[in-house]
């Protein structure tokens, strides 16, 4: 690996899982004609992080993974798809050239003959991962598997086994809810459902090769430790990180945002869809008087896009839109600048790493009861609860809000007794530094 940090590539043949592949004379950034493990010497051993999406929060685990497996010391491979070739974390990589931290592209979504890739999204996903660990392999010595997000393949090793053969791998599952019900947590009731993933779930902790399994939901170590496991691979809680960006100035914040001095600002932060709850959002906010400014921030998909653009000009004030990739400085920006943040989401039970940030800027959230959002917010002490996304639900819990306004009550203060305060990036990386050992 001591050429190039990228090569890009399409596959051979178009449905062949194990075809070789070549490289894209069409590409935009360095290209040879092999991938930059064909370079590795047979001495070096590489931990190899595979992510097939560097969407929505996926990309910041991938970064934080690399970086935690680099300062321990660890040379770090960073596998994921073409598509991604341009994103800011490939092209980070690419610029520094590191002799310990190199990024493969290669064509993870093309999707194989067969009726179980056809009916199965679990079965394509775990043909990617065997796939990029196949062509890695090839010529790199690999001591371990990081799977960043196994929710995509998890269920299938029940029946199947481990994607990565011989190598030992470790893993982190997010949005996993089939124990919520029988914990208390409001989540659909899906008996049979989650009776079946819960068995699943079980039977591939005993996996060969499976060191640690790591949650970001706190609630499912302790419902996995009264099912009695026996000979099963760890199931750790891994606190959902973000790095401990200081606040600046809210002035200071707004201005460089363009932003109102004096107005209420509401922040939708991140990856801008459907489950976002924005549409419900935004009805209710049309039919409101002396609403808060809406600031939607994160790149937003094209139906959502079609139905922000549509209901935009209904709004009074005017909504500030940044439909762009955010980066860390402007993500303290408009934490720093907004007087509070949406969580109404819409159909989602798992982790928010909003929610996270929120918490550290001590802003108010308006929050969805259900799932694992509901679980951290069931207090209220860190903002109004929503039962439902109905257009009076969202008003009241925005006059809710108005009135710590009105007040000129402090914001929200994070105490370090919360469990929201373990959410660091340090203690992230000592958590899978350990596993990496």
């Amino acid at each position: 690996m001591d050429t190039v940090s990228i090569a890009r590539y399409r596959s051979a043949a178009p449905h062949s899982p194990s075809a070789s592949v070549l490289p894209d004379a069409e590409a935009d950034v360095n290209v040879v004609s092999e991938p930059p493990s064909l370079h590795a010497s047979t001495d070096e051993d590489w931990v190899v992080v595979i992510e097939p999406n560097f969407t929505g929060h996926r990309w910041r685990y991938v970064e934080w993974i690399a970086q935690a497996c680099v300062e321990a010391g660890h040379r770090c491979l960073v596998v994921t798809d073409t598509a991604y070739a341009n994103h800011p974390l490939s092209q980070r990589i690419a610029s520094e050239a590191r002799p310990d931290l190199r990024l493969a592209l290669l064509d993870l979504h093309t999707v194989p003959f067969g009726p179980q890739y056809a009916f199965s999204v679990y079965m394509r996903f775990r043909n990617f991962y065997a796939r990029a660990l196949e062509e890695v392999s090839r010529t790199t010595r690999v001591r371990l598997v990081v799977a960043p997000y196994a929710d995509y393949f998890f269920y299938t090793v029940a029946e199947l086994g481990t994607p990565f053969g011989k190598t030992p791998w470790i893993a982190i599952v997010m949005g996993m809810t089939f124990h919520h019900a029988s914990i208390g947590l409001r989540t659909p009731r899906r008996p049979i459902v989650d009776m079946a993933k819960s068995l699943l779930f079980r039977r591939a902790m005993r996996a060969h090769g499976l060191r640690a399994v790591f949650t970001i939901d706190p609630t499912m170590p302790d419902w996995f430790a009264s099912k009695h496991p026996r000979h099963a691979a760890t199931l750790r809680y891994v606190a959902d990180p973000f790095p401990e960006i200081l606040a600046v100035d809210p002035l200071l914040a707004r201005a460089r945002l363009k932003l109102d001095a004096h107005a209420r600002y509401l922040l939708v932060y991140g990856a801008i869809g459907e489950r976002k709850g924005i549409r419900e959002l935004m009805l209710a906010l049309a039919h409101k008087d002396d609403a808060p400014c809406l600031v939607i921030a994160g790149v937003q998909d094209d139906e959502t896009r079609a139905f922000i653009d549509a209901h935009a000009p209904q709004l009074t004030p005017a909504p500030v839109i940044f439909n762009q990739f955010v980066s860390e400085e402007m993500e303290r920006d408009l934490f720093s600048a907004c007087d509070a943040v949406w969580l109404g989401y819409k159909q989602h039970y798992g982790m928010s790493g909003v929610l996270v940030q929120a918490y550290r800027f001590g802003k108010p959230v308006v929050a969805s009861a259900d799932g694992l959002i509901g679980w951290y917010c069931r207090d209220g002490s860190l903002g109004p609860l929503l039962d439902n996304l109905d257009p009076a639900t969202i008003a009241r819990a925005l006059e809710a809000l108005a009135v710590l306004w009105n007040r000129d009550a402090p914001a929200v203060q994070p105490a370090q007794s919360n469990l929201l305060s373990r959410n660091t990036l340090e203690q992230f990386k000592r958590t899978l530094q350990a596993a990496m050992a």
